[in-house]
């Protein structure tokens, strides 16, 4: 009866709970993916600048290429009339150099030749017959584009854990790099049980409901960046589950929704425990989410959430999210947490930690909440309200209207 007697260990702590996830938890491997694909990816290596960037001096604008000291004194009431020996386009050097009196005609991005030290644009000018007025003085290096002045050689111009945003693509794209190293992403096998549950598309005949955990874990494993595996679902019936895991055990992660609470058929403890996999906790003193177990299996983290939708929402964001992208090689494992003016009391039981369905609003004086209604752990249509969590701690009973209250940013976009 050993198997049974942890089950009657008291709650433990949101960030105990966290803590201990995090502490097993290590980023996978390096891969070598093509540039386009490294986008939203984590790098996996610093990227050292191989040359100056940009090569060379360059013209910033379509103009003319003077030298400085010819100009010095031009005007629209006193214009300096240049000849001018050459059109340059970018692309090309130019063999010229530019004497006194002289100047090329030159295109953006066209390297700066010989003798000139300045850009006069082109609408400070008119063009002449073989010759161009120039009607504004231009001072040395006026509009030109240094070589190295976006990156110099031997710079570190990306590092190891950053993301990989379009700028990174540009840049990476810019040292000419067609592959990069990145950190690998997680397949994630997502199992949901019930004798209940049908998927999308199955009659909902007599008390049958869609599996919609399966497709929410799913979306929120794919928007971290990791891969989804959706094993289906199983009937509680202990070796249709046990197949079912045999089968996600293969991912990187195992993910069950539902079958580790106290009901008579809630079996995916029991064939977790017959695989000898270990159990770090269960019951985690928070709602929405408490019946949540943490598992390892041979260096494999396993996360066994609740089967109320809300509930299995909740726990992935504040459990399975930061894993995920630990594995992924990332810095910044957690959302934004702001503080916030509360619109409307809020009670509570003591000794749990809540994460309330909020809508949070700011202005000029910073950020307003208010929650989204009703708060039962089976109504999904909170979350399509919700965009924070107020995060009310274990021991508080009662926060009141025109308090602070923190509240964790789920960052929609509105």
């Amino acid at each position: 009866m050993e198997g049974c007697l942890c089950y009657k260990k008291p709650m433990i702590r949101v960030n105990e709970a966290l803590d201990k996830i995090l502490s097993h938890i290590h980023p996978l491997g390096f891969e070598k993916v093509s540039l386009l694909d490294g986008l939203g990816r984590v790098m996996a290596e610093d990227m050292i600048a191989p040359s100056d960037l940009p090569p060379y001096d360059n013209s910033g604008m379509d103009g003319y290429a003077v030298r400085s000291e010819d100009v010095r004194n031009a005007s629209e009431a006193n214009p300096v009339r240049l000849e001018v020996i050459e059109d340059l386009r970018a692309g090309f050097f130019s063999e010229k150099t530019v004497q006194k009196g002289q100047a090329i005609r030159i295109m953006t991005g066209a390297p700066i030749p010989r003798g000139a030290d300045s850009v006069v644009p082109v609408e400070d000018t008119k063009k002449g017959d073989g010759s161009v007025l120039v009607l504004k003085a231009s001072l040395s290096g006026g509009y030109i584009r240094r070589a190295g002045e976006n990156v110099k050689r031997g710079d570190l111009v990306i590092s190891a854990g950053d993301i990989i945003r379009p700028s990174e693509i540009g840049m990476l794209a810019s040292m000419g790099k067609p592959f990069i190293s990145v950190f690998q992403r997680p397949s994630v096998a997502i199992l949901c049980t019930g004798e209940e549950l049908v998927d999308v598309g199955e009659a909902l005949d007599g008390a049958k409901i869609v599996s919609s955990n399966s497709y929410t874990l799913a979306a929120q494993v794919r928007e971290c960046g990791a891969i989804p595996i959706q094993l289906g679902i199983a009937r509680d019936r202990k070796d249709e589950i046990k197949e079912k895991i045999l089968k996600g055990l293969w991912a990187d992660v195992f993910i069950s929704s539902a079958g580790v609470s106290v009901g008579d058929y809630d079996f995916v403890r029991d064939v977790l425990k017959e695989l000898g996999v270990e159990l770090i906790f269960w019951r985690v003193a928070m709602k929405p989410g408490k019946p949540v177990a943490f598992w390892m299996f041979k260096g494999k983290p396993i996360f066994s959430l609740p089967g109320n939708p809300v509930s299995s929402m909740v726990t992935f964001e504040q459990f399975v999210r930061p894993s995920l992208l630990k594995m992924m090689g990332h810095r910044q494992l957690f959302r934004p947490v702001v503080e916030a003016m509360l619109k409307e009391e809020i009670r509570k039981e003591p000794g749990k930690m809540h994460f309330v369905r909020a809508i949070v609003s700011s202005d000029k004086d910073g950020y307003w909440v208010t929650t989204t209604g009703a708060q039962g752990s089976g109504i999904l249509s909170s979350m399509l309200k919700a965009n924070g969590l107020i995060i009310i701690p274990e021991d508080c009973e009662v926060v009141r209207a025109g308090e602070k209250v923190k509240v964790q940013l789920l960052e929609r976009n509105s």
